[in-house]
């Protein structure tokens, strides 16, 4: 009896899980059929399953956040604005989806946690052949994606870097903090605490990846920055602090943007 009563858990997380990826997936392309189906599944898992009616609720609250997000960001489009600052808003709109998870939180009288902490750095990683200190894991990652964006950034004239800095510096911040907080953050948190931690990281780490289909990457390319959303949870997960994710988020986001992949 027990060894079926989790096993249906499972079956049920990742159908959820599923549920989740494809709703972003039909989200982001705008595919309103699928997406309607989605929150269809949701609905019915929300009301069916009392057990989990929270973890359930989670895919839902997002999604709702998201749908209201690719509307602003429609309305946007409509405007006569720049590149620099349609970018600058999309990222902005992030915070429905903040806004979204956070009511949905309040619903079932769940605190809203997100590894506001001081990092403590004294938990080492784990590797198969190799225990590691977490700060030098962090600091060796920032500085090997700083050597790699170098490559690209060091082709680019001077006058190129100086007109981009304004929106660096703005794109940069608010993109990292607002993902992390997403996904580092508070459904980490929630779903480590209601289901696993090998589960919380695969699905917001493969959400995160998911959810950057949004600003034109594409599905390999999104799949592929899923692995830097598994870094970023192992780190904050060691270090029960969201702050040194932001920081090595940030790093990545200034490589791109001078790297030329955002505009």
């Amino acid at each position: 009896m027990y060894i079926s009563k989790k096993w249906g858990i499972c079956l049920l997380l990742t159908m959820l899980a599923t549920l989740f990826f494809v709703g972003i997936i039909s989200i982001s392309y705008q595919q309103v059929v699928f997406s309607i189906f989605v929150f269809i599944g949701l609905l019915i898992f929300l009301f069916v399953n009392k057990e989990k009616r929270f973890v359930i609720s989670l895919p839902l609250a997002f999604l709702t956040g998201f749908v209201l997000f690719m509307v602003a960001n429609d309305f946007v489009e409509t405007m006569n604005v720049s590149k620099e600052i349609e970018v600058i808003l999309n990222r902005l709109f992030l915070v429905f989806i903040i806004i979204g998870i956070a009511l949905n939180h309040h619903f079932f009288n769940k605190k809203v946690y997100w590894y506001n902490e001081k990092p403590n750095w004294k938990n080492p990683i784990v590797l198969p052949f190799h225990k590691i200190n977490t700060f030098w894991f962090w600091l060796i990652g920032i500085v090997v994606n700083v050597i790699i964006y170098m490559s690209f950034i060091v082709q680019k004239d001077v006058e190129y870097l100086q007109q981009l800095l304004l929106f660096c510096i703005a794109f940069s911040l608010i993109n990292a903090v607002f993902e992390e907080v997403i996904w580092r953050g508070i459904l980490l948190s929630a779903l480590k605490e209601h289901t696993s931690t090998g589960y919380a990281v695969i699905t917001t780490s493969v959400g995160f990846g998911l959810l950057h289909l949004v600003i034109g990457f594409s599905i390999s390319l999104s799949l592929l920055i899923s692995v830097a959303g598994v870094i970023y949870a192992l780190i904050t997960l060691k270090t029960n602090s969201i702050y040194p994710s932001i920081i090595f988020h940030i790093v990545i986001n200034i490589g791109m943007v001078y790297s030329g992949f955002i505009i």
